[in-house]
Parts: structure tokens; C-alpha cells; sequence
């Protein structure tokens, strides 16, 4: 039987453990705990998780397989980990928008695990919101509609050799000639392992709906763009040195905040391979 205990974090999403020690090694059972929450909320939080570089990995590896972005630099030594760094004379930081990733991929990532290594003294917070939640408060004849509906996601604009942001983020990414694919998913997806039917649209990397142009599109995605960040649908997360962020590239979106400037942030981020949305 596991120890571990879940408590909500609040009214939109998420939950956070105590009682869970990664780097000291986890039973079965608290593994499972930590896997059912992650899969029930879509958003696990813990904190005080003094873990090495391999323990992040041996951590990850127990959800399944490790996705490399192609895009992030990477922890050295460490191929698997991606850096999600901020220095002190950075304006621009990684993420400040809503978005969820990898969704430009054919087959979009499971989840992400990310370790807090160097967070500032003030600010840095992400904030998160539950596209279950976001789904549910539609109105059933727009509900009716989506779903019959898909989307077109991309890496290009953001990734890609003609992107502003990378050209802001001065030599940050990798490999911009690998940023050349769009994906296609439902707009309302069912989850793979909770059921549960899920907003799927993101304003990072939804370019339009398929088979609409971009001006057609925009007006819908705008509106449940606006809807999804309800703040009755989100949650915001403070970090410290040692916290862990685990959540659901399929159900939530995620936004950190650049409100540090002149101090240093550094974030350690595993990626989970995902599978085909329907």
C-alpha cells in the first residue's frame, strides 16, 4: 500500500504529493500512486525532490519512452534532458506563452517531467489549465461542432529559420532546418488512458482549422483560446529548487512567466513519448 499522499492544489487543476522521496527509489506502489494522479488530474506537483541526473532519467523511464526535442539544448552528458534555462542578461525566456507541447508532432508527447535546479528569488511561477475542464464548460451545440472538426499544428513559425522568437532567443534552439513539419488532430480528442474528452487546439502551434484558412480560423481559436485560460480552469505553481512539475501534454497547456529578469532560472526537462490522438 502507498504512502503518498494527494492533495488539490486548487479549483482548476492539479495536485500535489507528499510523502514521495524519487531520489531515495519508490515502490511499485507509490510509483503506480504517482502515475494514477498523473493520469486522473493531469497535472502532479512535488517538492523538496533532491534527485541526480540519472534519477531524473530512471524517474522518466518508468512512464515509458524518452522523446529527444530536437529543438532544446541539452543538458551536457545528459541527452535525454533538455535545458530549460533562462541567464541573467536573457530578456526572452522559453515558454512564455500558452501552449502545449510537441503537438506540431505527428504524435504529440504524453507528458513532460520537469526539475527545478536554480529558480530566482522572486517570480518564475508557470501557470497551467486543464483543456478537460475547458472542453466541459462549452456549450453543447459548439462541443457538437468541434468535434467533427480537426486543426493544423506546426513548429515552423516558432522553430523553423524564419522565426522571430528564435531569432529573439539568439542561438538558444537547434536544428531550425528539423522544424518543416505540420500535424493534424482533432480539435476535441478522446484521452488515451483517462477517456475523458479534452480541448485540443493551443495558441503556440494551431495554425488554423483544417480545411479553413487562417482568417476564418481565427475568430473560433480566439474564443477558445480566451475560454480555455478561465481562471476557473487554471492553476499557478511556485517553484523551488527541487520542485517537480509532471503534466499532460494531452489535457493541459502551460505558460511561464518571465517576470525575473536579472536573475537566473534553470529547469531540467524530460519529455514522454506519446500516442496517435483520435
Amino acid at each position: 500500500m502507498s504512502a503518498v499522499e494527494v492533495k488539490a492544489v486548487s479549483g482548476g487543476v492539479g495536485v500535489e504529493l507528499a510523502n514521495v522521496d524519487i531520489g531515495s527509489g519508490l515502490s511499485d506502489a507509490d510509483f503506480a500512486a504517482i502515475q494514477n494522479s498523473f493520469i486522473e488530474h493531469g497535472l502532479v506537483f512535488l517538492h523538496g525532490q533532491n534527485m541526480t541526473p540519472e534519477q531524473h532519467i530512471e524517474f522518466a523511464e518508468r512512464f515509458g519512452d524518452i522523446n529527444v526535442n530536437r529543438f532544446f539544448p541539452k543538458v551536457a552528458g545528459y541527452e535525454k534532458i533538455a535545458s530549460v534555462t533562462k541567464e541573467k542578461d536573457q530578456v526572452t525566456n522559453i515558454g512564455g506563452g500558452w501552449h502545449t507541447d510537441h503537438s506540431y508532432d505527428q504524435i504529440p508527447a504524453m507528458g513532460s517531467i520537469l526539475l527545478a535546479r536554480e529558480t530566482p528569488p522572486v517570480g518564475g511561477d508557470t501557470l497551467f489549465a486543464c483543456m478537460y475542464k475547458a472542453y466541459e464548460s462549452l456549450s453543447p451545440g459548439l462541443k457538437k461542432t468541434l468535434e467533427s472538426m480537426n486543426a493544423v499544428h506546426s513548429s515552423r513559425h516558432i522553430f523553423g529559420d524564419q522565426s522571430a522568437y528564435r531569432d529573439e532567443m539568439d542561438g538558444v534552439f537547434e536544428n531550425a532546418d528539423k522544424a518543416t513539419q505540420d500535424a493534424v488532430h482533432p480539435v476535441i480528442i478522446t484521452h488515451p488512458e483517462s477517456g475523458k474528452k479534452a480541448l485540443y487546439v493551443n495558441p503556440a502551434f494551431t495554425l488554423h482549422f483544417e480545411g479553413w484558412t487562417a482568417a476564418e480560423s481565427k475568430p473560433m481559436l480566439d474564443y477558445l483560446y480566451q475560454h480555455a485560460t478561465l481562471m476557473e480552469h487554471t492553476t499557478r505553481f511556485k517553484w523551488a529548487e527541487g520542485s517537480i512539475a509532471i503534466w499532460d501534454n494531452r489535457c493541459t497547456w502551460h505558460y511561464a512567466l518571465n517576470d525575473y529578469h536579472g536573475t537566473r532560472r534553470e529547469m531540467h526537462r524530460i519529455t514522454l513519448e506519446g500516442s496517435p490522438l483520435n
